[in-house]
């Protein structure tokens, strides 16, 4: 998948879908289904029908399937405050390539695009820069100075340079048995669930379990002394993790075919900081369970499937011993079930 921030290196013509898209959620996998009909409609290589109903022009010239987002966040630039992402730019980028996208585009986002008008938006980046030739948006999308522009708007401006439009319905899903009503995709939903460890919840919605993908680098290697030797995990700076705690999860080594069941620990290390080993801050641990091997070094890619416990303070090194082979117990017991395909509410 080609990635650029330059209007010099896009490829065009494009087929677009708009948005932040932080997650790739399963909302968001419905607004990007459309511009991956129409390219593939375009290069006469299939005839998929789109999710919505489409505004469609006589002449339809092969485009490239495009996301474009904003880099950073607006809320970032606005606010000054780094905001933590469910995807970081290269996970989103891989998530994107994993549903076919064939470019993502991240428009900077200054104060000159933050000024720019609806009519100016599609004017200068979607006819100028990207040469749209269908445009794909949530029914809640909102662009230009500060956010004027609406769906309508963007139908009508768009429909005067000959751009395709797609406007896709807001996505709900009954992930909660407690919900009387479908609720709404949303990636505040998720991060609350996450900081919940709701799972289940988060998942769901995700339409996939919630990742964390991050190099192996050195601990204190304190695990191994106890029987449980652990690969402490560096994610990048701005990835959103849930609560802190205990989780069963799916691990997939760069040289295994298959994930590897396991258990990880992300927190403070209440029990090891206590009795005498530096402050480290919050870190991820992760223990394979029967597996063995050198990974440092190694990306892995981490599935969250279950928390199992709050992080907790033990008394000694024994009693937290005990408590890990219990955690692993039970982890074993959970991941033995197959994998788990989350789907949407229709």
């Amino acid at each position: 998948m080609w990635v650029t921030s330059s209007a010099e290196t896009v490829l065009t013509p494009t087929a677009v879908a708009l948005g932040n898209f932080d997650g790739v959620h399963q909302g968001h996998q419905r607004v990007i289904l459309p511009v991956l009909n129409f390219a593939i409609i375009s290069s006469a290589s299939s005839t998929s029908q789109p999710v919505t109903q489409v505004s469609s022009f006589n002449e339809i010239e092969s485009v490239y399937a495009t996301v474009a987002t904003f880099n950073p966040h607006p809320q970032e630039f606005f606010t000054g405050n780094v905001r933590q992402l469910l995807t970081p730019p290269e996970e989103k980028a891989l998530q994107l390539q994993r549903l076919g996208v064939q470019q993502l585009v991240l428009l900077p986002f200054d104060r000159d695009l933050a000024k720019l008008t609806p009519p100016e938006f599609v004017e200068q980046i979607l006819v100028r820069q990207l040469r749209v030739q269908h445009v794909s948006v949530g029914a809640d999308f909102c662009f230009g100075h500060r956010r004027s522009g609406m769906v309508d708007d963007l139908k009508a401006l768009c429909h005067a340079h000959q751009i395709a439009v797609t406007i896709v319905p807001l996505q709900t899903s009954l992930n909660d048995t407690s919900d009387s009503q479908p609720r709404r995709i949303s990636s505040s939903d998720i991060r609350t669930a996450l900081l919940t460890g709701d799972l289940n919840q988060a998942n769901q919605l995700l339409g996939r379990c919630y990742q964390l993908i991050g190099q192996v680098v050195y601990g204190q290697q304190v695990g191994r002394t106890i029987g449980f030797p652990t690969a402490n995990l560096q994610l990048p700076p701005q990835k959103f993790l849930p609560r802190d705690g205990v989780y069963a999860v799916r691990v997939n080594l760069p040289t295994s075919i298959a994930p590897i069941s396991g258990v990880m620990n992300l927190g403070d290390r209440p029990t090891i900081d206590s009795i005498g080993k530096a402050e480290l801050g919050k870190t991820i641990e992760l223990h394979l369970l029967d597996w063995s091997g050198d990974l440092y070094g190694q990306t892995l890619t981490v599935d969250l499937e279950q928390f199992l416990r709050p992080e907790q303070k033990f008394g000694s090194l024994m009693e937290l011993k005990a408590q890990i082979q219990t955690d692993c117990e039970v982890a074993r017991a959970m991941l033995a079930t197959p994998i788990v395909t989350y789907k949407s509410h229709p």
